[in-house]
Formats: C-alpha cells, structure tokens, sequence
C-alpha cells in the first residue's frame, strides 16, 4: 500500500464519523488530558501544534492554557467539526489546517509545542512524523504524545494488533513504550517524561466510532472468544466484548 493510498483510507475512515468522535466519552474525558491541561499551564505564551487533533478534545483542554493553537488533521471533515465546535464554545485562539503527518507544512522552529493523542497508531510513518516534529519545534520545544499502547509481550502485542485492525482498516500499529522510547530518540528528541495508564474500551460504542462492518465486527467477538487465560486477564475482556487497553502519556524535548 503506498503512502498516499495509506492517506486516503485514514480519511475515509475518520472523516465521515466526525460528529461521533467529538461526542465520544472516550475522547471526550480522560486522565490524560487532565493531565494534558496541568502540563500546559506552564507555557501561557506558547504556540502549539495539536497534530492529528480528530474532534479537537487535545485542542479545546490547549487553548485554555497556551497563547495559540493550530489544530491539524488529514480530514477536512473532522476540521471542521473542531471549527464549528469552538465557535460554540467560544474558544477563539484555534486555527486549523489540513494535511499528513509526515509533511508539516510549518517553518523550522515554529512551535513550543506539539501534541497528538489518539492518532499516532494511524500514521504510515511515525519515524518521519517525529523527525518533522524535530524540525518544526524551536530549541528547547517540548513534544506530548497520548496513545493507546502495546503491551509489548508478543502474544498480548499480536492479539491487540488484530482486533484494532479488525475494527479500523485504517490502523497501522499501537506501539509499546520501549519503542516510543526509541522513535524519539531516533529523531533527535529527548525524552522527558512518561507515564502510562488503563483505559476501558465499551465494545457496543467502540465498533459504532468507526462504523465496522458487522461481519468484522463478529470476527473480533470470535477471535476475542478464542483468546487464551492470559489474553483474557490483561485486557479484562467481559462477556460484552468490552476490554482495557493500556494507554502512553510520553513527554520528550528538542535540544
């Protein structure tokens, strides 16, 4: 699959779904962005890049903190969900623009601050998204990444990979921390920060985000039914198919 095939599904994928993302109480809540907000209060003057921002939840919790916010998806349509939405609220520090992960259309040095949540684990290359995040954040920048992760254990790793693909053609890949630790370093960033935590995944309302085919949709209730002890204890799968995934809040900087 090449790269702007890659796009082009993520679009389709999300941008028809919108409005479900920004009433979400997944996206819409959350320890992470509390802890997104408290980290925030200390850059009042910033400039900040929420890359991948879907609905505009990471972007709405920045505004109230930073100086300027430039909220920035492949969809037009989720764009303008995030428009529309801080009109309502009257947040009007948020622009938005439209584009890949891979190619930021920023001058180098243009931000304090990047941040993503919930987007990564779509993205076709991560490695060159965070060398581009290198390039557009100035000295001494701060990036903050939120995402579901993998537990890193093969078996454990494996299991969740299928099922997010399964349910989300668009899904690339949730990576563990030991490798976030790595594409960050890789990219010249240093990391800072970085804390993890658990996140219930309701499965009625899970599968209606991204409007999965009902024959997938069976597919993850067998394969969900056919997972060893070992899978069932982790992600505390339930008889609904509702389970816990592990969740990645990484802090890393620009020197």
């Amino acid at each position: 699959m090449t790269t702007q095939s890659h796009h082009d599904k993520v679009d389709q994928q999300f941008g028809s779904q919108a409005s479900a993302y920004l009433t979400s109480a997944v996206h819409a809540a959350g320890r992470d962005l509390e802890r997104l907000s408290a980290r925030l209060a200390d850059f009042p003057d910033a400039r900040l890049l929420d890359m991948g921002c879907g609905a505009g939840h990471a972007s709405f919790i920045a505004a109230a903190q930073v100086k300027e916010v430039v909220a920035y998806d492949l969809s037009e349509q989720m764009l303008s969900v995030v428009n529309d939405a801080a009109k309502m609220r009257g947040i009007f520090n948020i622009t938005t623009q439209q584009g890949y992960a891979e190619v930021l259309p920023f001058d180098d040095g243009s931000f304090d601050v990047v941040i993503s949540r919930y987007s990564a684990h779509h993205w076709h290359d991560v490695g060159k998204a965070l060398r581009e995040v290198k390039r557009v954040l100035r000295p001494g920048g701060v990036v903050i990444f939120m995402d579901v992760m993998s537990p890193g254990h093969p078996v454990l790793d494996i299991w969740l990979q299928t099922v997010e693909a399964l349910r989300d053609t668009s899904h690339v890949r949730n990576y563990s921390s030991g490798e976030w630790l790595s594409l960050l370093n890789d990219a010249g960033l240093v990391s800072q920060n970085l804390l993890c935590d658990r996140l219930n995944l309701e499965f009625t309302s899970w599968i209606a985000r991204m409007r999965t085919p009902e024959a997938l949709a069976d597919a993850i209730r067998i394969y969900q039914q056919s997972a060893s002890d070992e899978v069932q204890r982790y992600f505390e799968l339930q008889g609904d198919g509702s389970f816990t995934s592990d969740i990645i809040f990484v802090e890393a900087k620009r020197v």
